[in-house]
Parts: structure tokens; sequence; C-alpha cells
């Protein structure tokens, strides 16, 4: 056999004190790629150096050949390291007890000894092949992220996202202010920034700042920038934001909370493109393009005298409203999987999906606190989660489902059903179509017929 074939082989760890068994196993297995481990310290060394996707492991080793404590271990630190690994342990006759344990630890499958070569085949040959299917099922989710990015950063399969984001890219180019108004945590700065990537000002700078994280006396300085001396601490002249994105993109969040006095020397800036810096007496020009955001109701505020119209006009030439999470059937399932994947990687590896009951809370929570809310949910689950499916328990969530709109008209009600049941199966079948039809009970072609009936993108 070639170097070249020996390399494509997949990869059979055995793990077993008695030489001439392990010799045997060797001999069995022509289509993998043998190693072989004595101990406990052998095993994990060949884990690390060779990853292995399948082990075959007698729970008798070393120095407690008669009994399965380092067996045990064993089983323990192959699961920690590689947690994808198919383990599977061998037991003696009647040792059904240590059997169940091992399954419980996370084990694969058992077999019992004297070993009969063709039965241990059939299951070494099996676990390759899950081993196979998860790790494909690993990479078509993640190939269905990215197919569900628009605007480079943001996941979405909702129509109204999708239409959030055609719209964005229809204005990016224009040299207009945009003004994104949405509750808090529906993604404005990443709404924001698709506005930068998709415009002309693309290699310039996005500077962002939090109008409202900042103190009144200190926001003026941030923004137009300071001349030396000219307040106690100035020590050196510093540009502020505004010039800092000259070229590029300026992202004021939550810019409701800008205070009168400094929305006069803001409405100037965006008349003229001209600042001055704190202490400064000296015109200076700036080309930079202003993004704004709020989830106050700047309508409100001006009747009420706390916002200028004429600044609200120069900066809403273009307003885009963003969706909440709960208007977007489908995405809190698509948000959540990106978030597990991002967060198992770092935090827990051996954390794989959600678990039925899971998904089954995520679609029916009204998320108030939008995709920030789901993050945050998310990320405790996973370093929570005890198993390798995030359960609703882990999510703290109640179930509780979000109020339905008042619609009568039945026609209208079914297409709303009939929309949003398509869209979470999709999105929980991560756009498999076949899978969807057999989630909501009917054939392939009828489910074809229906997004073609409401205009729906499988």
């Amino acid at each position: 056999m070639s170097d070249s074939r020996q390399k494509t082989l997949p990869k059979l760890l055995i793990v077993e004190d008695d030489l001439g068994l392990q010799r045997q196993l060797r001999w069995a297995y022509e289509d993998y790629e043998v190693l072989g481990a004595g101990s406990r310290a052998e095993a994990i060394d060949l884990l690390r150096a060779e990853e292995p996707d399948v082990v075959t492991l007698d729970l008798g080793l070393p120095p407690d050949p008669d009994g399965t404590s380092e067996g045990f271990a064993t089983l323990g630190e192959i699961l920690a390291l590689k947690p994808d690994t198919k383990v599977i342990v061998a037991t003696g006759h009647g040792a059904r007890e240590s059997a169940l344990r091992a399954i419980a630890g996370g084990a694969y499958d058992f077999y019992q000894k004297p070993v009969d070569i063709d039965e241990l085949g059939l299951i070494v040959s099996r676990a390759f092949h899950v081993h196979a299917l998860e790790k494909e099922n690993a990479r078509l989710a993640e190939t269905a992220s990215d197919d569900n990015r628009v605007l480079g950063r943001m996941i979405t399969g909702a129509p109204e996202m999708l239409k959030v984001a055609r719209t964005i890219e229809r204005v990016a180019n224009a040299d207009v202010s945009v003004m994104l108004l949405g509750a808090s945590g529906t993604g404005k700065e990443l709404l924001a920034r698709g506005v930068h990537d998709s415009s002309s000002r693309r290699n310039g700078a996005f500077i962002a700042i939090n109008c409202a994280a900042i103190p009144e006396t200190l926001l003026e300085s941030e923004l137009f920038g300071h001349e030396k001396g000219a307040f106690t601490g100035a020590v050196k002249t510093t540009e502020g934001k505004i010039e800092q994105a000259n070229g590029g993109t300026l992202f004021l969040d939550e810019v409701g909370d800008i205070p009168l006095p400094l929305q006069v020397k803001l409405l100037r800036f965006l008349q003229e493109r001209v600042i001055e810096r704190v202490g400064g007496r000296r015109p200076i020009p700036v080309d930079t393009r202003v993004v704004c955001a709020t989830h106050q109701n700047l309508e409100a505020m001006i009747a009420n005298g706390s916002f200028r119209e004429d600044l609200y006009y120069r900066l809403a030439e273009i307003v885009i409203r963003i969706p909440a999470l709960a208007e977007r059937p489908g995405d809190a399932v698509l948000l959540a999987r990106h978030f597990l994947t991002r967060f198992a990687n770092d935090m827990n590896p051996q954390v794989k999906g959600l678990a039925p009951d899971a998904l089954a809370a995520i679609d029916a929570w009204a998320w108030p606190g939008n995709v920030r809310e789901l993050e945050n949910r998310m990320k405790r689950a996973v370093i929570m989660s005890e198993g390798k499916l995030v359960t609703a328990g882990d999510l703290d969530l109640d179930g509780m489902g979000k109020d339905e709109p008042d619609v009568i008209n039945l026609k209208t009600v079914r297409e709303m059903a009939d929309r949003k049941a398509i869209r979470r199966a999709i999105a929980r079948t991560q756009g498999n179509i076949s899978g969807a039809a057999k989630m909501l009970g009917i054939s392939r072609p009828t489910l074809y017929d229906l997004l073609k009936q409401y205009e729906m993108q499988g």
C-alpha cells in the first residue's frame, strides 16, 4: 500500500493492553489507518497527534486492568479533548452496568469480549459513517449560515430584513444621510456598517459613537475635537469623531440624546460641511457621511421641543425602519445556530446543537431584547449546558409566545400562518426542502407550490 493512499484512510485508534489482541484487530481493519495504544497516556498522545475519528477502548487498562477506573478516565479525557470522537468501549460478559455508564458518559457504542471481529467491524464501520454524516451536517450548517448573510455581515432569511438590506444597497452610493429607526438590540450598528461597506466610502474609516454613553459636557469635544488649552486637561490638539471619519462614515448611535445646544453645531456641520474644534476659530472642511440611529420617537421629541426639526430633516434624508426580531419569523433560529457555533468553539466544544424543546422555545419567545437578548441567552446556555444539545432550560425560556395580530380575514390569516410555518420549518432544517416538507406534514412538490404561490425563497 502506497504512502499516499495510507494518508487518505480514516484513522482508527485501538486502545487495548493485550498486545496479541491489538495485533489481531490491526490485521482485521485494512480499510482504516489503525493506531494502537496500550495505556491511557499512549492513547491521549495518539489522540492529540493523529486525531482519529473512531476509538475502540478496553475499559480494563493498567494500572487497573481488572477494573474500569482507568478506562473511564480515558473515555473522559478523549471526549474532553475531541468531543466528536466516536468511542466504542469493550465490556466483559454481563458487564451491562459498565456499558450503560459508558454510553451515559458519551461513548458511541459498546461491544462484548471475547471479540467477534465481524460484529465489531460492523460497529466500527457504522461509527465512521455517523461521524462523516455529522461532519457533513456541520459543514452544511456553516454554508447555510453564509447563504443567509446579507450586506456581508447580517444573518437573516426573513423577507422583512431582506427588504431592509435591498434598501440599504440602493441608497449606499447616494451621498445622503441615513437614519435607522428600530428598537434596542435590532442590529442598527451592523446595518450602519452595511451602508458604509456597500458605499464608495468603504475604504475610508467607519467611526461609531454612542451619544447616550458620553456625558453631555464631553460630547462636544468627542464629536468636534479640541485645541490644546481649550479646557483644563486639554494638553494637546485632538481630532473629534467627525474629523476622524473624513472620507468615510460617521455613525451617530442614539442621536436623540444629543443636547439642544450641540444640535445647533451639528446642524451647521451638516449644512456647510465644516467644523470648528472646541477652543478653535479656524473652520475645517470635512467630507464625512452621517448615518444615525435611535430607538426614540423623534417626531414626539420635535413636538415637545427637545429635538430640532431642521436637524431631523438633515439627518433623515433616507429613513429605514428595522423590524424587531419577533417580526422576522425564522430569523431567531438562524441566529441561535450562528451564536451557538461561535460560542461553543470558544467556551464549550461539547455543545453541538439545539434540542427540540429549545427550537420550540426560541420560535415561541417574543424576544423583547431582540438580537442582543438572543445573543446573551445563547452565550449563557452554551456555557451552562451539560450535554451536547442546548435545551429550553439552558436558555431559561418559559415558552410564552408573542401575541398574534388581530386579523379576521380567513384568507389572510391562512396565508400568514402558512408563511410563518414555512419560514420556521426551513430555518429549523437549515434550508433542507425535503426536511422542511416532512416537518410541515406535506409533500415536497406541495411545499414548492406554496413557495411559488407566496413568492418565497426556499
